[in-house]
């Protein structure tokens, strides 16, 4: 993938430039008679378009992971139908991305009419146009092998390409957005595409689940992250603790006032602190996290709590479960 650029003023340092009709701060005008501001919550809808091979499947994801409701290959003479069928403009909260490209044929043309018809809606609307170099995505063309959409009648990849970029050139012009992916990395596409259409952070997208289980119930199959409690001083042998949870005040104070669980503890928030920062720039949007210990009733749930506490205060966007607690046999 490539260098992001945008509608023909392309600058190697990647910031974006206009058509003519966009600010530079992001804030966006179709065509004298459409604004939106794709930044924040993001505009309604998203048509995402270009050539094929640019990254438009992966941008597609990166919208996903902003909330967006997706749809590649969609016809755009169904972009009004999808609109009034997901109640946009008529007060409802879904965001719809979809992948408007020639793989619609004679469909295709209707893309701008269409979009004029969305300037009279009460709907604020971006366009993305994904390009890279002719040669660029020559090369990957022949590295997957796959067939170029418009490669009928024994044409060539490269003057499909070619024609291709002719057929596209009007929707390039009203895009909000042109990226150039020749030299940008999927990952870096995507930080590309939030940085135009959120003004969330990284860390803000990063979903975590912290979970507490119990080994005698089954070691958790999705966990991304497990840590053993079980060499913790065990509440169970206590007869007052034995048939609380870790949820009880007087449980967690046994677990975390001992000197082995505040080493541990140290020692594992500064991991914590020292990964998370790594799992975010390499993209990861969900995180599992699972503190075991045997039953799941009592230390795991008391350092699960704990954890799921610093991750909070840290500033991540963290939620907490307990899978066994329900099997736990309590007053």
């Amino acid at each position: 993938m490539g260098t992001a650029t945008e509608n023909q003023n392309a600058n190697q340092n990647g910031n974006q430039t206009s058509n003519g009709n966009q600010a530079s701060n992001g804030n966006q005008t179709s065509n004298g008679n459409q604004t939106s501001n794709p930044m924040s919550a993001g505009p309604d809808l998203v048509v995402i378009t270009g050539m094929s091979g640019a990254g438009r499947t992966e941008a597609m994801h990166a919208f996903e992971d902003l909330g967006y409701f997706c749809i590649d290959n969609l016809p755009p003479t169904l972009l009004i139908n999808l609109v009034a069928l997901a109640g946009m403009g008529e007060g409802g909260n879904r965001r719809l991305a979809v992948v408007c490209d020639l793989r619609a044929r004679e469909f295709f043309p209707e893309l701008l009419n269409e979009l004029k018809r969305i300037d009279s809606m009460d709907l604020s609307y971006s366009v993305l146009f994904l390009d890279a170099s002719d040669s660029e995505l020559l090369t990957r063309y022949k590295t997957t092998r796959r067939r170029h959409p418009l490669c009928d009648g024994g044409m060539t990849i490269s003057a499909g390409i070619q024609k291709e970029r002719a057929l596209l050139n009007d929707a390039r012009e009203v895009a909000n957005f042109v990226i150039d992916t020749t030299a940008l990395p999927a990952q870096e596409l995507r930080k590309k595409i939030r940085s135009l259409y959120t003004e969330d952070s990284d860390q803000d997208d990063m979903n975590i689940s912290v979970f507490s289980f119990g080994y005698k119930h089954g070691a958790p199959l999705d966990a991304d992250i497990v840590i053993d409690v079980r060499f913790l001083p065990n509440p169970f042998y206590e007869p007052d603790l034995r048939t609380l949870t870790g949820l009880d005040e007087a449980v967690a104070s046994f677990v975390l006032e001992k000197d082995e669980t505040k080493a541990f503890q140290e020692k594992w928030y500064a991991l914590l602190d020292t990964i998370m920062p790594g799992y975010i720039a390499e993209g990861k949007r969900y995180l599992s996290i699972g503190v075991g210990c045997t039953g799941g009733q009592h230390r795991s749930v008391v350092l699960a709590q704990a954890t799921y506490e610093h991750l909070r205060e840290a500033g991540y966007r963290a939620t907490i479960t307990h899978r066994d607690i329900a099997l736990a046999e309590v007053n």
